[in-house]
């Protein structure tokens, strides 16, 4: 961020102003537009408040350039996830064409025991993200065939949403390949695997109570009623489809290349289209219907790949349940969110260069005096940032900035921070419908933020845990008085 010499430090309430006008305005959006919000109120209502806050800066002496600088910035540094959000709806589209989630949902429907269905989709979920080391990808494949799956079993979709959400949390949070796994103890000032060691203390039995959650709740549900319905869904399925295990090489395909650390755009474009391929190869029905049977098989295989990668398409059944699940909106249908995430990219980086989420948590870090109340603080901040700039990245890098010094003085080694920005900037994010997390899983898998995020367990667990630990004191890894006594002379020298 750059200050003038001219520019004046809000205060606290002044920096509070924005937050306030942009609460206000989603409250209302939500009590009028409900579900519907996010379909243009809420991102006017982020612009909005991005608008309160260059005023405030204005104020404050800041220039538009300068302000302007830091929203270029903000939008910039979402510029990847928005590249990943446009591909995964491609990759949608002809993963559904091609016949591979409805092979996922097909043999899941036959497989899945519905009582320990949701406890079988978080642990499928976790092991899937923590072999790729991302929430989003893994969300978008296995994910959506999950909660077909569980919709298919009569399973209400939030809870099917949370438990796929809880498990690849889980999963990119551990994972040596997930981005934020690396920039946590990267802004913390530890290393990587010190780091995964010491998420272990509060992060197994979290899910430890998340799966012992979706367990219990798997016993009381009634799904005895939809096993007629399951039957019709599978024959539905394989009128329409060729269905076999075959079809599994492309998303095996996909999993090993982000394993061998490929970057998530080339590996989803490949997955994309391969997922094409497959279709042309083995649903050829389903491409003529498609591309309209209009010119021969070349042409028509050249219009439904484009159609499915880029726009709605749709396979019809005689069962109502499956053409629901039978519909895709490739990239276009992720445009909503895009727009979503550049508007609250455009609020973030506002209030960043006016200093004024600076000043919010420093005024706030003044009155945490014990080790609990300080990691408290810091996990407070952390989905403070998620709730208000909007980005996952932004929750874990801020708060890792302005707490490393702090929690050095207080002799708390720095894997103690790098463990909260996970416990609460990376799992949380998710929560939060204007969040770019929140935002996208809530595309991707069709259900709103408001319908699922009270059964991610696993999320709403994690900053509570780090939190208990840190009051009862449980594995806080401190300095020894010796090396105390360095860091002290070091600052004097």
């Amino acid at each position: 961020m750059l200050h003038k010499e001219s520019t004046k430090e809000p205060s606290f309430l002044l920096a509070l102003v924005p937050i306030v006008f942009l609460v206000t305005l989603l409250s209302i959006n939500v009590i009028i537009f409900g579900d519907d919000a996010l379909g243009g109120a809420n991102q006017l209502a982020l612009l909005f408040a991005a608008a309160m806050a260059a005023i405030v800066g204005g104020r404050l002496g800041f220039s538009w350039e300068n302000i302007q600088n830091g929203i270029v910035s903000s939008i910039k540094s979402a510029l990847p996830a928005l590249l990943i959000l446009l591909l995964i709806g491609a990759l949608a589209g002809t993963w559904m064409i091609s016949g591979i989630v409805p092979t996922m949902i097909y043999y899941g429907l036959k497989v899945l025991n519905p009582t320990i269905f949701l406890f079988a989709a978080c642990v499928v979920s976790s092991i899937v993200s923590l072999a790729t080391g991302s929430s989003w990808s893994t969300v978008a494949t296995v994910g959506v065939a999950l909660l077909g799956i569980g919709t298919a079993l009569g399973i209400h979709e939030g809870m099917v949403a949370g438990a796929i959400i809880s498990g690849a949390y889980f999963g990119d949070k551990m994972s040596p390949l997930s981005d934020t796994t690396n920039l946590a103890p990267a802004m913390a000032g530890t290393d990587l695997f010190t780091h995964i060691r010491y998420m272990m203390y509060t992060t197994v039995p979290t899910l430890i109570i998340t799966l012992l959650i979706f367990l219990v709740l798997g016993f009381t549900i009634d799904t005895k009623s939809n096993e007629a319905g399951v039957d019709a869904m599978i024959q539905a399925l394989e009128s329409r489809f060729y269905l076999s295990p075959i079809l599994f090489l492309v998303p095996a395909v996909v999993i090993f290349l982000i394993i061998k650390k490929v970057d998530a755009v080339p590996a989803l474009l490949l997955g994309a289209l391969l997922g094409g391929a497959a279709a042309i190869i083995f649903q050829p029905d389903i491409v003529k219907n498609i591309a309209g049977n209009k010119g021969d098989y070349l042409k028509q295989s050249y219009v439904a790949l484009m159609n499915s990668l880029s726009s709605t398409t749709s396979v019809v059944t005689e069962n109502q349940q499956v053409n629901g699940l039978l519909e895709t909106k490739g990239m276009f249908g992720m445009m909503n969110t895009i727009w979503l995430i550049i508007c609250a990219m455009c609020f973030g980086g506002a209030m960043e260069a006016c200093g004024l989420l600076q000043k919010i948590t420093r005024s706030i870090v003044v009155y945490a005096k014990s080790t609990g109340s300080l990691i408290a603080t810091a996990a407070g901040t952390c989905v403070f940032f998620n709730a208000t700039a909007s980005d996952q990245y932004l929750a874990i890098v801020v708060p890792g900035r302005m707490f490393a010094g702090t929690f050095k003085k207080r002799g708390l080694k720095p894997e103690n921070l790098s463990r909260t920005l996970e416990d609460s900037g990376t799992v949380t994010s998710v929560l939060f419908p204007w969040n770019t997390c929140g935002a996208t899983q809530a595309t991707v898998l069709g259900v709103a933020t408001g319908t699922y995020w009270m059964y991610c367990f696993f999320n709403l667990i994690s900053p509570i845990m780090t939190v208990i630990f840190a009051y009862l004191n449980l594995k806080i890894a401190r300095y020894s008085e010796k090396e105390m006594a360095e860091f002290k002379e070091m600052a004097e020298e």
